[in-house]
């Protein structure tokens, strides 16, 4: 069999944090306004309770920088900017409002505004009492730790600053809180990375705060994290409970229930935090493409759809957040769902118009996830050589890119598994696409954990459709294993067996496949085909 490239494969770094910061083009990435930063705000409820002693006479101050903590622990960005911007026009000394914003800037992709806050926060810190120079000499500590996410010594003076601040403030919830996220390896963690040894101090801030929104946010996310989903949900819920107003706390509770097999209550608590989301930025004209949490609640709406088989929903909404700019290079990475979705419905004409358009993006990670699934396209189109110079092209943008490598690595092992599959390099590709399936699997994070069994459903499908049917079979088994719940699964399982002649088999688990579709678009090819089996 004639070669169309030599298959390169070759171990990138792993990037610091999925969330990469100031890696943008200008002209295509949007930038919120300092303007919008600084408007002027008003006390919020709703948003739960997240005290700490700032150090101020102004009881006006201490309000909006409580706020402006409550709106930081939930992720909201640019209204916690506000608040802490509102504060420090009550009291302009105020070096904990300068701390905050420093972590917003920085996730609003603005390192040098990030910079000047700290470097106010220190100036004014000078002047103030030892809890507040505590506070200070943590946050710039990770701030550098951030900046060298190679460099473990950093990550271990950050530990090491909140061990001596929590010594001397032993109930000071905001220093526990910190020292749970600085259990993750990654120093940029803002409690998304939350791992076990994380919970302890999550535990001792809700001992001296029981009704603190944080606690129960990060909680949530460590218990996710490490599958203990039951622990999750009741975090999840105590958390969504305090914090009603705000669409990632209902949003948090949807990935709870989500993974716990409960689709449709995942799926309320998503639409719940859309309609948040969208009444926010109609109420404040706040563009929806300026906060990141918009594009993220759609993707997951959408993978929810399309996990119950209401595919018309599903493409509606993955269509709004793939025209969505975004200014985070994992969401515009994640752009990739809408041509695999068409793949999968075998729309491969506008699956490769989608690729390409992704391809065209000025990241490069951007460009070779692009390229990768126009691989995947034209590879089910038969158009073999096209799909090994799309893998070749995807290969050159990831060794051009500057960080986040590791967002494309393992669909393009999977592209290149393909290729050999339909090739008659039969048993190398069934090899690279099994190690991909593995490492889709152990993907941390709900957003993996959806993406990884919708990439295991397409690996099935391309086994199935160059008649591999033992790697059919291996497939189905690892969507089993992953989530016993999915339809698909069960379709694919039935499948299999169907092939394999195991009629009674075949027949039960097209049965468990429409059970589980109860909702699914009444056209779904899937459900015609189960009917007839």
């Amino acid at each position: 069999m004639r070669r169309w490239w030599p298959f390169i494969f070759s171990s990138f770094v792993i990037c610091h944090s999925l969330f990469l910061h100031g890696q943008h083009s200008p002209h295509s990435i949007p930038t919120v306004p300092q303007e919008l930063l600084e408007r002027r705000v008003s006390i919020r409820g709703g948003i739960g309770v997240a005290p700490d002693d700032a150090g101020t006479k102004s009881k006006e101050a201490q309000a909006f920088y409580d706020q402006g903590l409550a709106l930081l622990h939930s992720f909201v960005w640019i209204e916690a900017a506000r608040a802490f911007h509102e504060a420090l026009r009550h009291d302009s000394n105020l070096a904990l409002a300068q701390v905050g914003l420093s972590y917003c800037y920085v996730e609003l992709s603005k390192p040098a505004q990030a910079k000047q806050a700290i470097t106010a926060a220190q100036m004014l810190a000078a002047k103030s009492d030892d809890h507040v120079r505590r506070h200070v000499e943590a946050r710039a500590l990770q701030m550098a730790a951030e900046d060298a996410p190679t460099d473990p010594a950093k990550l271990v003076a950050y530990r090491t600053s909140l061990d001596a601040a929590i010594a001397a403030f032993p109930n000071d919830v905001e220093l526990l809180l910190k020292r749970g996220m600085a259990e993750s390896p990654d120093p940029a963690d803002r409690g998304q990375g939350s791992v076990l040894a994380s919970v302890p101090f999550y535990e001792r801030a809700l001992k001296v705060s029981p009704n603190h929104l944080a606690a129960k946010h990060y909680m949530a996310h460590a218990f996710e994290n490490n599958g203990r989903m039951k622990d999750a949900v009741d975090a999840a819920s105590s958390y969504a409970s305090q914090a009603s107003a705000i669409p990632h706390a209902r949003h948090m509770h949807g990935h709870q229930l989500r993974r716990s097999g409960r689709v449709m209550d995942a799926i309320a608590q998503f639409e719940a935090a859309d309609k948040l989301q969208r009444d926010y930025a109609a109420k404040e004209k706040i563009a929806p493409e300026l906060d990141w949490h918009h594009a993220h609640n759609l993707d997951l709406l959408a993978a929810s759809y399309q996990y119950i088989g209401q595919m018309r929903k599903a493409e509606a909404l993955l269509k709004q957040a793939f025209a969505l700019p975004s200014s985070l290079l994992v969401q515009v990475v994640n752009k990739r769902d809408y041509p695999a979705f068409l793949v999968g419905r075998n729309r491969l004409e506008e699956a490769l118009a989608a690729a390409k358009s992704l391809a065209s993006h000025p990241h490069p990670v951007a460009q070779a996830a692009g390229h990768i699934e126009s691989g995947f396209a034209l590879l089910a189109m038969n158009r073999f050589a096209d799909g090994a110079n799309a893998s070749n092209a995807a290969l050159r943008a990831l060794k051009a890119a500057p960080g986040g490598q590791a967002l494309a690595v393992i669909p393009l092992e999977a592209l290149q598994g393909e290729f050999r599959l339909r090739t008659a390099q039969r048993e190398q590709g069934r090899q690279a696409m099994e190690s991909a399936a593995r490492k889709w699997r152990a993907l941390p994070g709900p957003d993996a954990w959806t993406q990884s069994l919708f990439r295991l459903e397409a690996l099935a499908r391309s086994a199935r459709q160059v008649g591999d049917w033992p790697l059919a079979a291996r497939m189905a088994q690892l969507m089993l294993e992953h989530d016993p719940n999915y339809a698909g699964t069960h379709y694919a399982l039935a499948l299999v067996a169907q092939h394999d002649g195991n009629v009674a088999t075949a027949a039960r688990e097209f049965e468990l496949a429409l059970k589980a579709w109860p909702n699914a678009d009444p056209d779904l090819p899937e459900l015609g085909v189960a009917r007839k089996k």
